[in-house]
């Protein structure tokens, strides 16, 4: 293996589909979202700001952990579309991605789940926050999306740096070269 990962290549391949890496970003946000703040803090659960299922009786608790498993099923399903389409980029002939291709696209994907899941769960739908167990939420709510927002710009930082380094011409293999 290359000390670079992201050192130009020589293969004629086309460059990673970028869609297996939003996919896992996607994914894993998710189920860090739901590991972290649902299961070990336990500040909310999926459905903890909808008055007929309070997490303070045993049958709101069953329905938000119910939520809370279906919720899981949707992070694991997009996983399972990033190895699907992986697999259908690398079977397509395109390249495998450098690491910072690859891994800007999963912070990208990770802060697209926050900035979605911050907007629709918590604003519009308002079925839970990111602090449900503390009065005047918003700024909890508030925060989470500036954290959306840092993680699709730091990811795209670093997508970009990985993609511009995979673009360069290999020394030598120039379409100029003899």
């Amino acid at each position: 293996m290359p000390a670079d990962d992201d050192a130009p290549s020589s293969s004629p391949a086309r460059l990673p589909s970028r869609a297996s890496g939003l996919l896992y970003g996607l994914g894993l946000g998710g189920f860090l979202d739901g590991i972290v703040l649902h299961q070990i803090l336990q500040w909310h659960h999926m459905v903890s700001d909808v008055g007929d299922y309070p997490v303070t009786t045993v049958a709101g608790l069953e329905v938000n952990t119910l939520a809370d498993g279906f919720f899981h099923v949707a992070t694991w399903l997009f996983v399972v579309a990033g190895s699907v389409t992986a697999i259908a980029s690398w079977r397509q002939g395109r390249r495998a991605p450098s690491w910072r291709f690859h891994f800007g696209l999963v912070v990208i994907g990770w802060g697209v789940f926050n900035l979605v899941e911050g907007l629709i769960n918590h604003q519009l739908l308002g079925i839970h926050h990111v602090r449900d167990d503390l009065g005047a939420p918003l700024s909890w709510d508030i925060g989470f999306l500036a954290f959306g927002a840092l993680l699709v710009v730091t990811g795209w930082a670093v997508h970009s740096r990985g993609l511009a380094a995979m673009q360069q011409p290999v020394a030598g293999n120039s379409p100029a070269s003899p």
